[in-house]
């Protein structure tokens, strides 16, 4: 007797493949966040707001335990086991220099500014294509859209 093939073991010998019915890897679902202002109670929840804040693409507002504040881009950060040695960087909307922030300074988050990317996944430029396509608009090209 030979061992079972894998078609024997799922109960259907050369059955045609159906890519709808095939093992799919759930995607990444990205909760709006855009107009968020963020309870920071906890560190625990001021930890999860910056990372929030590092994952979105548009502009967050940083209101410092001094009074000052600072809009702009979160493009990095870094997450230490105390908030005095984890910090975010930030490009402010008004400057060209980088500004580093320890998670200690950080009194009150809000994310300010419109996602640019919102709505831009591949999935939709996908279906916008085909349906362009479908209706004979000229100029198709494979190339991206601005996100502005």
């Amino acid at each position: 007797m030979s061992a079972p093939t894998h078609a024997d073991r799922h109960g259907t010998a050369n059955a045609a493949l159906d890519p709808e019915t095939l093992e799919v890897a759930p995607g990444t679902v990205h909760e709006s966040v855009e107009g968020w202002i963020p309870a920071l109670a906890t560190e625990g929840d001021l930890r999860v707001a910056l990372e929030k804040a590092f994952d979105y693409r548009g502009d967050v507002a940083i209101t410092k335990k001094d009074g000052s504040k600072i809009d702009g881009y979160i493009f990095d950060r870094v997450a230490g086991p105390s908030l005095e040695t984890s910090f975010v960087r930030v490009l402010p909307r008004d400057s060209n220099q980088r500004v580093k922030i320890s998670y200690a300074e950080i009194a009150a988050l809000v994310f300010s500014g419109r996602d640019p990317a919102a709505g831009k996944s591949w999935e939709a430029w996908v279906r916008k294509y085909w349906e362009k396509k479908s209706t004979g608009e000229g100029n198709l090209t494979l190339q991206p859209e601005s996100l502005e």
